[in-house]
């Protein structure tokens, strides 16, 4: 078997790593957009508000450009698996099959079969029927992404199958779904989605009235969506609170890698509870060359005591730790980040109290808007830091203490390896180029605020009429738009 640190192993893990950040830019807007795509639709037919008509149709392109460079991209993925990982797809595909059916029923039948209602529905199918399709969008791509943590949940804490004959075979179907990891990784990735669009529509939103266009529109948008987030981000931030204790149970190597808790133990043999805020390891790796440290902080994190006992890498063979510097500080920036969002939001919140986000005050507010124009590429960083954190905190185990990431690779030459990653980087560069060049130009163009509202189970069709001069022609329609 290839050492966790030759250059095969290193290149199959790099690409596997692109791929599936490239891919993870998407997926989360999918399923974060839909429902509040939902929603917008729902408050037009409550309200019959021209306003949130034009604010879903608007926001539904950017849905659809973004949704189709996360199928192009999702599509790579899956097929990296049997190139890159062919003995890991082969044992694991009693489970890892299933789940994956189950994903492509969910996303490829269901969510794309309401999709189609949804974007090519408009006039054709009633309002009601058209809010129903747009409401399975959004739960279709959530189920989407449930199975595909649930996926990754059980390569984190497997349960529920016996390794055999180089086989992963399923004794208890509950047990591999769901698994300890499963219970806050899924919730923690949806509500993450939802976090990510709340702030794209903000960010989107304030760009327009920082310009000046479509004041009236946007202002509604950007204060919804950031007054959901005053809720939103301490949720996210309790899930991945808590998500971190079962980190701390089930994967003790992972928890010290991202915490860089090198020794369990104090030298007068108490308990080590500092938690590093910052920190470098020295050239052997056994501990750290320099840190800040906060006393106490770290079992006040993890065990929710003052003086709990964590254990550090110093419990685990050199050959079974994981890299602590990626983890350690794309953690910390994911925390970081999680708590600026609620800063921003709590920021708008005391504004909107003020009555400095109505439609004849908000444009003063120009450092905010900036703020949030900014703000808004900050939760992709998050969810890129955290999907790091989550998935090198495992190394060297593709699935955790039972089948190590080379174990599971294919037999591929350097050569083969470094082909396959110049492929992926010039199709992932192309699909993110594409997909960006796309948002931006409907950003650019604004909301379509000249064609008529659409009408109940009308194509945005005019009355039959016949012509005046003659009254036995035969009917017409005069398109509208």
């Amino acid at each position: 078997m290839l050492a966790e640190t030759s250059l095969p192993v290193m290149l199959a893990r790099f690409d596997f790593a692109w791929i599936t950040s490239m891919h993870i830019i998407y997926t989360p807007l999918t399923f974060g957009l839909a429902p509040l795509l939902f929603f917008s639709e729902w408050r037009w037919m409550k309200t019959n508000d021209e306003q949130w008509y034009r604010i879903t149709r608007f926001f539904e392109k950017l849905f659809i450009i973004n949704f189709g460079a996360g199928v192009a991209t999702g599509v790579t993925m899956e097929m990296a698996f049997g190139i890159l990982f062919g003995p890991f797809s082969q044992a694991a595909g009693p489970f890892f099959g299933q789940i994956l059916g189950y994903e492509t029923i969910t996303a490829f039948m269901y969510e794309a079969g309401f999709l189609g209602l949804m974007v090519f529905g408009w006039g054709k199918i009633s309002k009601k029927m058209h809010l129903f399709a747009t409401f399975n969008v959004a739960l279709s791509s959530m189920l989407s992404a449930m199975w595909i943590l649930m996926a990754n949940s059980w390569m984190q804490t497997p349960r529920g199958v016996k390794l055999e004959n180089g086989s992963f075979h399923v004794t208890n179907w509950y047990n591999a779904i769901f698994t300890p990891d499963a219970v806050w990784a899924v919730p923690h990735m949806v509500v993450a989605g939802v976090l990510l669009a709340l702030f794209f529509v903000a960010g989107v939103s304030a760009w327009f009235v920082l310009k000046g266009r479509h004041v009236n529109l946007f202002t509604r948008p950007l204060k919804y969506a950031l007054l959901a987030a005053v809720l939103v981000s301490p949720f996210q931030i309790w899930l991945g609170d808590s998500l971190g204790v079962t980190v701390a149970h089930d994967q003790p190597s992972a928890l010290a890698s991202l915490e860089g808790h090198y020794q369990t133990l104090n030298k007068d043999g108490s308990p080590n509870t500092g938690w590093n805020l910052l920190m470098w390891p020295n050239s052997e790796g056994t501990g750290t060359a320099w840190a800040v440290t906060i006393p106490h902080m770290l079992s006040l994190l993890e065990t929710h005591t003052l003086n709990g006992k964590v254990p550090g890498l110093d419990q685990f063979p050199m050959k079974d730790r994981p890299p602590v510097i990626i983890p350690f500080y794309s953690f910390r920036a994911m925390v970081a980040i999680g708590f600026f969002l609620w800063f921003i939001a709590l920021w708008a919140a005391w504004l909107a109290f003020k009555g400095r986000l109505s439609v004849q005050s908000i444009t003063q507010n120009k450092v905010f808007l900036r703020t949030v124009i900014f703000t808004a590429f900050l939760p992709y960083i998050a969810v890129w830091t955290g999907w790091w954190t989550r998935e090198i905190a495992r190394q060297p185990w593709i699935v955790f203490g039972q089948m190590r990431v080379a174990q599971g690779m294919s037999p591929m030459t350097v050569g083969q390896e470094i082909f396959w990653l110049i492929g992926y980087v010039i199709f992932e560069l192309a699909v993110w180029a594409g997909a960006w060049y796309f948002i931006a130009k409907v950003i650019r163009k604004g909301p379509d605020m000249d064609s008529p509202v659409v009408e109940e189970g009308h194509e945005y069709l005019g009355e039959l009429e016949a012509p005046a001069h003659d009254e036995n022609a035969a009917p017409s329609y005069v398109r509208q738009t």
